[in-house]
């Protein structure tokens, strides 16, 4: 077993590609539409990328209803894919992975700071 096994257990892998499985079904621009999704959502993710997975069923399935009603993938997600993302994420403005680390090193820095002011 590696390491990510270790840590997050096969759950995740056969998620994904069972995500991925799905997705080879869908028509060229929706499957498009998806590797943007993906690359789009992982920002937001914890480090296992576990918080993601309702979230990636969820727009994986608004893909493949909408595919199967022949609705246009710009009549589905508009041209903003990366806004898409931030609202399935949480709205604008979530906080994404980089935002924490923003936070934690910004207390750090203030946290030394002020031992060595005071």
């Amino acid at each position: 077993m590696n390491f990510w096994e270790t840590i997050t257990g096969s759950d995740l892998t056969r998620d994904w590609k069972a995500f991925e499985a799905r997705a080879a079904a869908l028509p060229a621009d929706y499957r498009a539409a998806w590797g943007q999704i993906v690359v789009h959502l992982f920002p937001y993710g914890d480090f296992t990328g576990r918080n993601l997975t309702p979230i990636a069923d969820a727009a994986l399935g608004l893909l493949e209803e909408t595919a199967a009603d022949g609705q246009s993938i710009h009549e589905v997600l508009g041209d903003d894919i990366e806004g898409f993302c931030a609202a399935l994420a949480g709205g604008e403005g979530a906080r994404s992975y980089r935002d924490r680390w923003r936070e934690q090193l910004n207390r750090n820095v203030a946290r030394k700071l002020d031992r060595l002011g005071g």
